[in-house]
């Protein structure tokens, strides 16, 4: 189920970056699994939540820095 997630996530992905076009801002990456688990404390639950990672690549000329701060 994970990877149907993931996969349903990079599809609509997929759409947003081709309905930007090349517009300038941040590019969609592909979506990364970063693992699942049981939600509530019931483990025969069939209730699971899904965590992906939505990495962004700049736009052409530009790139992304971390600001140090509180």
């Amino acid at each position: 189920q994970c990877r149907f997630v993931e996969e349903l996530v990079n599809d609509l992905l997929t759409v947003c970056q081709n309905l930007s076009g090349n517009a300038f801002m941040p590019r969609l990456q592909p979506a990364v699994g970063v693992g699942g688990f049981l939600e509530g404390r019931n483990a025969s639950s069939d209730d699971y939540v899904y965590l992906l990672l939505v990495p962004l690549k700049p736009p052409a000329g530009h790139s992304f820095h971390l600001e140090l701060g509180t």
